[in-house]
């Protein structure tokens, strides 16, 4: 089997901005400062940004598992350092990546906070430039770049697709609401530069859970539990309004990818916007000029699952040549380093086309990534990644630092703990 994950993430590290700034701007590239109390936060102009690793908790026993930890020297290397990541994957089996990006959120939000929007666009290329040529270009055969998009313009963001497009970048994360963020929705025209060029250079945009900042809860007072269960619910959401907004018949060439929503509520979708469609598009004027709403989805929406039973089962209803795989390193959800071993539970018994579209071929197809033309596939396999990185330490170990005491968490009390 050969694994290549679409969704992962970066803690970045603290020397990312070193020489990547003009000159102008050096001076006031955010940096990483440690508080008194052994906290480490970024600093982006006059704001601090705590908890940078975000539920980064990898190598620890689920006992101990939050939205901590908050500073590097409590999470595994593999986490910031490119080398030590490349061993935590070939430890779990895993060939390929995409990484999605911390401290400045799932889209970039931060960056678009700063008012000097020269200094903005300066800091996002920068960030940009080193994802993909020192993360990503390190082991170009072992990840696939993801570009941060300007969420303050449209016309920035197009022209920054279409300049990392030309460094080999064909994704680029955004946001699955960005009404929320108090930029136009995406039912608004607004956005047609940043679909047009991501249409023109084959760049899917991924829409990450929780890139608009919130996350779907009943109440402030409902226990986390019920904010985690719903997670993937902010993608069904995000393709309710992909499907009518328009964008998908305007650019017939555009995929965009649903990260980390998980595929098992599909089917149920599906049937629901058919019927939506044929039973009211009389009187809410809705014309899809000859398409099935459930048909756009299925040509245009790339998914993603971790963990999917129900969602295999039904593969046919949802459509193979869309479904990806994911392994969220180094969050919660992450079956690391028994990655491999978890999904073969769920899709072993498929037929070989269908596990190798899956696994790997369908994510390398629609994000353009060819791992083989630098790396043999017989080299690639979860076996020969394995056998490559044979004693690297993945012992899950207590930290040492506080274990879950059953005290009743909500909603609410991570949110404040998350921006203390």
């Amino acid at each position: 089997m050969v694994l290549v994950s679409v969704d992962d993430h970066v803690v970045e590290p603290p020397d990312m901005f070193e020489g990547r700034l003009p000159a102008r701007f050096a001076d006031r590239a955010p940096y990483v400062r440690k508080k008194r109390n052994g906290v480490d936060v970024w600093m982006f102009e006059d704001q601090q940004v705590a908890n940078l690793a975000i539920n980064a908790v990898a190598g620890r026993p689920k006992e101990e598992y939050g939205v901590e930890p908050t500073s590097f020297d409590q999470i595994r290397k593999g986490c910031f350092d490119i080398h030590e990541r490349v061993k935590d994957m070939s430890a779990a089996g895993v060939l390929g990546s995409m990484c999605f990006p911390s401290f400045p959120g799932f889209c970039g939000r931060l960056f678009a906070t700063a008012p000097d929007k020269d200094y903005a666009e300066a800091v996002l290329r920068a960030y940009n430039d080193w994802h993909i040529e020192s993360w990503c270009g390190t082991y170009p055969e072992r990840f696939m770049p993801l570009a941060l998009p300007a969420m303050w313009s449209a016309e920035v963001s197009a022209a920054e697709v279409r300049r990392v497009a030309e460094l080999g970048c064909h994704a680029v994360t955004f946001s699955e609401n960005p009404a929320v963020l108090g930029y136009p929705s995406l039912h608004d025209t607004y956005w047609d530069p940043l679909w047009a060029a991501c249409a023109d250079t084959g760049t899917v945009p991924c829409m990450h859970i929780g890139s608009s900042s919130q996350l779907v809860v009943t109440s402030p007072d409902a226990p986390a539990d019920v904010m985690i269960t719903l997670q993937p619910l902010n993608l069904v959401q995000c393709a309710t309004d992909l499907v009518w907004s328009g964008i998908f018949l305007r650019f017939p060439s555009l995929k965009v990818a649903l990260s980390e929503g998980g595929i098992g509520w599909i089917p149920y979708f599906l049937e629901r916007i058919d019927r939506t469609y044929d039973r009211h598009r009389a009187w809410t004027g809705q014309d899809l000029h000859g398409h099935l709403p459930s048909d756009l989805f299925k040509e245009h929406v790339i998914t993603c699952f971790i963990s999917d039973r129900a969602g295999v089962r039904a593969r046919h209803d949802i459509g193979v040549p869309m479904i990806t795989w994911e392994m969220d390193y180094p969050h919660s959800d992450a079956a690391w380093p028994n990655a491999a071993e978890e999904v073969w539970e769920e899709i072993g018994t498929l037929p070989d086309a269908e596990i190798d579209a899956i696994t790997h071929e369908n994510a390398m197809r629609l994000f353009s990534y060819d791992p083989f033309a630098i790396r043999p596939k017989a080299t690639s396999t979860v076996a020969a990644l394995r056998s490559e990185v044979v004693g690297h330490d993945v012992e899950i170990r207590s930290s040492g630092q506080p274990v879950a005491t059953g005290e009743r968490v909500t909603a609410a009390s991570i949110q404040a703990k998350a921006t203390a």
